[in-house]
């Protein structure tokens, strides 16, 4: 299996602050990722910087090339499309037009046929496909997410905390879905997730990141034999 993003010694942060600290992690063509950490451990900055998002040192290789110091708009072009912690949707703007604007980098009439595919995948949004984003409830929010970030056909879907306020019954929807995309159309996904259990279960690797560099990794099968990770982030 192939390499499809490569990230080596990535050091990041916000101004004098610096959160990543030479971190290393790889997700493979194909394959889902995920990332385990608490709280402050750098999570998010993590996917801000591989979206270039924020100022960042080190290397990123997407599919062989070099996107240290590409703009984000080129990144989306490339392949790569984000589906933020907090949902990001546009509140003032209905469903169908949150996801069109998903598809902005994309030239063609193709779009329309892909909003078909994503509402039959997501029939809630199809109902409320008139309804203004800010009205939908939180799970509705998640998924239109998901369907907006797709719409721009990405290689790599990054998901920041896909499960964050959400009911339990909702965030196993979501993360079949997730699951169902890696499976059926080959979509390689990086995601960030405090709901270790559930993450695991999609995975084919797993890094675990404190303090802003990755402290341990493997396949999620090892990973959830490691007696320290387990303890501390599977619960048992």
């Amino acid at each position: 299996m192939s390499v499809l993003l490569e990230v080596t010694d990535l050091v990041a942060g916000y101004g004098a602050v610096q959160v990543l600290r030479g971190l290393d992690l790889s997700v493979n063509e194909g394959e889902v990722s995920v990332i385990l950490g608490a709280n402050g451990a750098g999570k998010t900055t993590t996917m801000r910087a591989i979206s270039g998002m924020i100022q960042r040192n080190g290397a990123v290789r997407f599919g062989g090339e070099d996107i240290t110091h590409t703009s984000p708009n080129d990144i989306v072009k490339l392949g790569i499309a984000q589906v933020p912690q907090g949902r990001g949707t546009f509140t003032d703007l209905s469903v169908s037009d949150n996801m069109r604007a998903g598809a902005y980098v994309r030239k063609g009439g193709a779009a329309q046929a892909d909003l078909d595919e994503w509402y039959e995948i997501f029939p809630r949004l199809q109902e409320r496909r008139d309804q203004k984003a800010g009205s939908l409830s939180g799970g509705e929010q998640q998924m239109l997410a998901i369907a907006r970030a797709m719409m721009s056909r990405p290689k790599l879907l990054l998901c920041d905390e896909p499960s964050l306020g959400l009911a339990p019954i909702i965030t196993q929807e979501l993360f079949a879905i997730l699951g169902r995309l890696n499976a059926e159309r080959g979509l390689s996904i990086l995601v960030v997730e405090q709901n270790a259990n559930l993450a695991v279960k999609i995975a084919h690797s797993v890094f675990v990141l404190e303090t802003g560099s990755i402290v341990a990794s493997g396949t999620a099968e090892d990973i959830a034999k490691d007696d320290s990770v387990r303890k501390a982030y599977l619960g048992y």
